[in-house]
């Protein structure tokens, strides 16, 4: 089995990328299985709902959420309407949607987990992930060896330490949040596929996606202003896994890191005229 793991999805830039490169990369590299983090694909801030299924006639099989699961309205409604969209399982029980997902792959089951660190996230300030999972993964074998966790957090000692409690125990754990892709891709004891964060899929050349102008000028008045997306060098990036199909061990990891063109949409004023 072979699965594509891809990073952060960062304003219209980042669905332009998904737009004009996903269906191609995926058959040519025969692909059998995308999730994608979905956070900020809604002008770089949560996931609309119509965003949310543009992208997956696009290509992407499952999309997961973060911190920002909830800031497009429509999202409170529409997730438990989709169970391809997957907000962290630490939420509590009665909050709408999944954080746990089985899905069929050809004739395989595997599972695909969600969830939130705790380092930096006052709000939503979730359950401990790292309590419990023994738990649910011991239910999840029972039902498949092929298990994929995709850990939403912000320190990357956090993702490191959730990466060797589950080696062995699962087939994969990315990492997503920072949209920074990191360079420690690597197959883990016991066959465990790991990656500290998959990057974003939008403007590579960029502050998370944004324009550097107007993030910098935060940082250097600590005056909050509108972000605005950056289009400068669009890229799909992620990790290509391969997974046995008997035993559900990581068996290759490929980054991905692929230059896409993307058309830069006309200012409002220009269309206007």
């Amino acid at each position: 089995m072979r699965v594509l793991f891809l990073g952060e999805i960062v304003g219209r830039c980042g669905i332009g990328v998904i737009k004009n490169a996903l269906k191609t990369y995926r058959r040519e590299n025969g692909v059998d299985l995308v999730i994608a983090n979905g956070e900020g694909a809604t002008s770089g801030f949560g996931l609309g709902f119509q965003n949310a299924l543009s992208l997956q006639h696009m290509g992407i099989d499952v999309l997961t959420m973060g911190e920002k699961s909830f800031f497009k309205l429509d999202m409170v409604e529409g997730i438990s309407k989709r169970s391809s969209i997957l907000r962290p399982a630490n939420y509590p029980e009665d909050v709408p949607g999944r954080g746990v997902r089985y899905i069929s792959v050809g004739e395989r089951k595997v599972c695909i987990i969600n969830t939130l660190g705790m380092c930096n996230f006052n709000n939503p300030h979730l359950n401990n992930p790292f309590l419990g999972t023994e738990a649910l993964l011991n239910k999840i074998h029972t039902e498949t060896n092929t298990v994929f966790y995709v850990f939403h957090a912000s320190a990357t000692a956090e993702k490191m330490a959730m990466g060797r409690m589950l080696q062995g125990k699962v087939s994969a754990v990315v990492g997503t949040h920072s949209k920074v892709m990191t360079a420690d891709a690597r197959i883990l004891d016991g066959g465990t596929a790991y990656i500290t964060d998959l990057g974003r899929c939008g403007a590579s050349v960029s502050v998370g996606g944004f324009e550097p102008e107007h993030e910098i000028r935060k940082f250097r008045t600590s005056v909050q202003t509108r972000s605005h997306e950056s289009w400068e060098k669009p890229q799909m990036q992620g990790l290509l896994v391969d997974v046995d199909d008997q035993s559900g061990k990581a068996i290759g990891v490929s980054p991905v890191r692929l230059d896409v063109a993307v058309e830069i949409p006309a200012p409002k004023n220009m269309e206007e005229k």
